[in-house]
């Protein structure tokens, strides 16, 4: 009995794997290191994963993340002098991570800045704008998965309420993030990711953190045939 030509063909397809909203996208990290898809496939969020899961298990710890912070502060610190100065601040956003900079959020983040040291920054501890969620430490908040409008600078790219994460580490506003505020940054952040309260965080609750892209609208054509109608 012949077997019909469409069950054939059903059989022989290969089966397609589900495309993840996140791959080919930029990603940066919650320290903001920027990881960029160098094949069509590429999944950056979980490149950084990898990269900071240390002993690979899955898991990453508060550990883990902090000597992963260490690592990309040695890369920011250029002059090696323990500090990340606002020269290299201003390569880090121009040469390093330039998506931060985008849309004049630099000024933004400088009046960002000078209110919280003025102890005047609307929403503190609250709901900040466009879902994110602010934990009180100027280091951040998860954001809903799904929100994706409002972003600026490396809130468009990462996991956390933070146009600029290196310099939201200047605690004490003194122009410059040494390494103990930036490892203090790290577990703030790490703290602020740990939505289940678990003490560690796995890749596949990091993805249900990242809102998918926004959709690409298609420019409507018009159609320049005239209606039968219409005088000629």
């Amino acid at each position: 009995m012949a077997i019909p030509l469409l069950v054939l063909l059903t059989v022989a397809a290969p089966s397609v794997p589900p495309v993840s909203h996140r791959w080919g996208r930029t990603f940066i990290s919650p320290m903001g290191e920027p990881f960029r898809a160098g094949e069509a496939h590429g999944d950056t969020l979980a490149d950084w994963f990898n990269q900071a899961d240390k002993n690979h298990d899955g898991r990453l710890t508060v550990e883990e993340m902090q000597a992963d912070a260490e690592r990309f502060f040695a890369v920011l610190d250029t002059n090696h002098d323990g500090e990340i100065d606002p020269d290299e601040i201003d390569y880090y956003e121009t040469a390093i991570a330039p998506e931060v900079s985008s849309g004049g959020r630099l000024e933004m983040a400088a009046v960002d800045r000078s209110s919280q040291a003025g102890g005047d920054r609307g929403g503190r501890g609250g709901h900040g704008r466009g879902g994110h969620r602010e934990n009180g430490t100027g280091q951040g908040g998860w954001r809903g998965a799904g929100v994706n409008q409002g972003y600026q600078g490396a809130e468009r790219f990462g996991l956390l309420d933070l146009p600029e994460p290196v310099i939201s580490a200047d605690t004490n506003f003194n122009r410059g993030v040494s390494l103990e505020e930036f490892r203090q940054a790290a577990s703030q952040r790490f703290a602020a990711l740990d939505v289940n309260h678990q003490g560690l965080l796995t890749l596949a609750v990091l993805e249900t953190l990242r809102p998918a892209p926004p959709a690409v609208e298609q420019p409507q054509t018009t159609d320049s045939t005239p209606s039968p109608d219409q005088d000629m």
